[in-house]
């Protein structure tokens, strides 16, 4: 039998007016320590975005979607918190915070392969 590991995974949610706290799934990111894992995708779809939000700045919503997934991978270009350890750039994307770009509660769960963990929360939570 394969060993599990522990990861901590959140939604990554668009909210474009915080205070009617209405919000449309977009991504995933997900950590497993064990594993070294950090990552972060996202699938934005423009029209249903646009119909969601008609006033919503698409250019400005993608750098802001993009920039995250930059900093899950400390990617160059990523900043200073890009520089962090991956727990500490984890626990940072998924701070409780009043922007447009936020994420759920951190949900914990084990798995055997966190890439493929990745991919089937995203399949079943944003897709």
């Amino acid at each position: 039998m394969q060993e599990k590991f522990l990861f901590e995974y959140a939604v990554i949610r668009v909210m474009p007016r915080v205070e009617r706290e209405e919000f449309m799934n977009v991504g995933i990111i997900l950590f497993c320590a064990r594993q070294k894992f950090l990552k972060s995708i996202f699938v934005l779809d423009e029209t249903r975005m646009l119909a969601f939000s008609p006033k919503i700045d698409l250019d400005e919503l993608k750098a802001n979607l993009c920039a995250f997934e930059r900093i899950s991978v400390a990617a160059k270009g990523s900043g200073p918190i890009g520089q962090y350890d991956q727990a500490s750039r984890f626990r940072w994307l998924t701070a409780t915070r009043s922007t447009v770009v936020q994420c759920s509660k951190v949900h914990p769960g084990l798995c055997t392969d966190a890439e493929e963990t990745l991919l089937r929360l995203h399949e079943e939570l944003v897709l």
